[in-house]
């Protein structure tokens, strides 16, 4: 069989861009440890109150050391719940100093949500039965929008919150 020799390069380009790609995929998860979401924790989406974290006092920012916090969130028909303020009133502000490390968890009641810190690389899918999770080092002070980025129905576009960082 006779390949002409533009059929050589191409083929042989086609060969080796999936030999790289192999390679990087091996690279990722053998040396670095890189793995699906398949390992992420489960919770019951019916009862998300029945885990400790997402109580609804428990909700919202946690200190837990110096420079150190987590952020629990609860998404639903088209609300990011990050707790309640003093006088009852419901949160739609978290603040954060500027180089703490927080670990966000979010989970879902109802449908596939998205959590995006925009400005950040905190970026998730959230899935109903699942705790999604990150940790960031949150390095600029200033306003950042969560936005919901997966489409969840007509009131979609009412679902954000804000994160502001401070000096």
């Amino acid at each position: 069989m006779h390949l002409h020799k533009y059929e050589k390069i191409w083929l042989s380009f086609g060969i080796g861009s999936l030999v790289v790609f192999l390679l990087v995929l091996g690279y990722g998860a053998f040396w670095q440890g890189t793995h699906p979401q398949s390992h992420g924790i489960t919770i019951d989406s019916d009862n998300v109150e029945s885990n400790e974290a997402f109580k609804q006092e428990n909700l919202g920012v946690t200190k837990v050391d110096d420079d150190k916090y987590i952020v629990n969130i609860v998404a639903s028909a088209f609300n990011y719940d990050m707790g309640k303020d003093e006088e009852g009133n419901a949160v739609k502000t978290i603040r954060i100093p500027k180089g703490a490390t927080v670990l966000w968890q979010v989970v879902t009641k109802d449908v596939v949500h998205g959590f995006n810190v925009a400005g950040t690389n905190v970026n998730m899918m959230v899935e109903p039965g699942y705790i999604s999770s990150i940790e960031t080092e949150m390095k600029q002070a200033g306003e950042f929008t969560i936005v919901c980025n997966e489409y969840c129905g007509v009131g979609h576009h009412m679902m954000y919150g804000t994160v502001e960082v401070y000096e």
